[in-house]
This record gives structure tokens, sequence and C-alpha cells, in this order.
């Protein structure tokens, strides 16, 4: 038996519910492959500003210029990413806190190469 907030005494046998471990491979893979696409986004950017080629490159559609192909690619290697980091985690047991340190280090470098004061500095004059 255990005790209420009020005091009362309330019997829990039958309520209980049992949860079979299950791994946390797929979360992590998911957690982490977010950080990945937004290292992505982070390295185009900095690369679309450093080299007319790649900017080139990332022009997928005229009327948006190289922020279509960013977007694009990035989202594209977020989805391999996931896709390639389920499969070869679905079965383990690896912490979700380790996988949201690995992508809030990922995604912090992806936020500073998208920066302008960052990526101005390799800027091609």
């Amino acid at each position: 038996m255990t005790t209420t907030s009020d005091g009362a005494r309330a019997d829990l046998r039958g309520f209980e519910e049992h949860f079979e471990d299950k791994p946390e491979g797929p979360i992590s893979a998911a957690i982490i492959a977010g950080g990945i696409g937004a290292l992505t986004l982070g390295i185009l950017t900095t690369l679309a500003e450093a080299s007319e080629t790649v900017s080139g490159w990332l022009d997928v559609s005229a009327s948006v210029g190289p922020l279509s192909g960013k977007t694009l690619f990035s989202v594209l290697v977020w989805l391999v990413a996931w896709v390639v980091l389920h499969g070869a985690m679905k079965n383990t047991g690896h912490e979700t806190r380790r996988a949201f340190g690995i992508a809030m280090v990922l995604v912090a470098l992806g936020v500073i190469g998208t920066f302008p004061t960052f990526f101005q500095l390799f800027g091609a004059e």
C-alpha cells in the first residue's frame, strides 16, 4: 500500500504497469542526425561564402539563390545520417544523454558556421 498526498492509503496492486526495456539507439540516432544536419548547414554556408564555385553549385533555384541548395543538401544529409545511424544503432542501449551532448556540440558548430561574423571571414574578395 502507498499513501497519497492527502494522507489516504491507496492500494495499487493490479494497477502497476510494466514497461519492458527498449533500446535507446533509435532515439540517439535521431538526435545525433539532427546535429549532423545542423553542422552540414553551417559548413555549406561557410563554403558558399568562401568559394564562388560552391555558391554556384548550391544555386538550385535562381529565385532563392544558394540558400536553396544549402537547405536542400542539409536536409538530405540529415535524412541519410538518420537512416544510417538508425540502422547501426537500432538494437543498442546507447544513452540519450550522450547523444544529446554530441548533438549539442554539432548544433553549436553548425550555428557558428551560419553567423555572418564567422562566414564572412572566409569571403571571396
